[in-house]
């Protein structure tokens, strides 16, 4: 059984980033932002990694494949243009009736080999608090917390 990560195709690019925005507009939600600031959040996204509804320069969007069936998505390049080799997985989600089967963990191993092809000498990646499957399996693959932020609501 292999996994493997391919381009998507042009024509799935605007079904992606509808899927992507409506999750990560929920994962915003669910972190406590109010929906003016997480809708304001998904287009700063929008505008800074895809202008033109591109993937922005250096950024890829993939689909994780797996025996040759789409089961997921990966979408990771450089955190900034001034920081160009250091890389970040901006999204990785295996569909949900794939999910528990180490999917997960050979797509992030993926998202590694990825970036160091493309000279990346760092990999990171942010994680919402309320997502401890996540956390815990981001931890096995040796990424560790280099900032943690906290609310309390008043």
């Amino acid at each position: 059984m292999a996994t493997t990560v391919v381009s998507i195709a042009d024509s799935e690019l605007a079904s992606y980033l509808a899927h992507a925005n409506a999750e990560y507009l929920d994962e915003r939600l669910k972190a406590g932002d109010s929906r003016e600031y997480a809708e304001q959040r998904v287009a700063e996204s929008n505008e800074q990694y895809f202008p033109g509804g591109r993937p922005a320069p250096g950024h890829q969007v993939l689909r994780v494949l797996h025996d040759g069936e789409a089961v997921g998505w990966l979408w990771l390049g450089p955190m900034a243009a001034e920081h160009p080799l250091d890389w970040w997985v901006f999204d990785v989600e295996i569909d949900e009736e794939h999910r528990g089967k180490g999917l997960g963990r050979a797509a992030m191993l993926l998202a590694e080999e990825v970036a160091r092809a493309a000279g990346a000498v760092k990999l990171g990646l942010n994680v919402f608090g309320h997502n401890t499957v996540a956390q815990r399996l981001y931890s096995t693959l040796g990424y560790e917390v280099t900032a943690i932020n906290m609310s309390k609501p008043l």
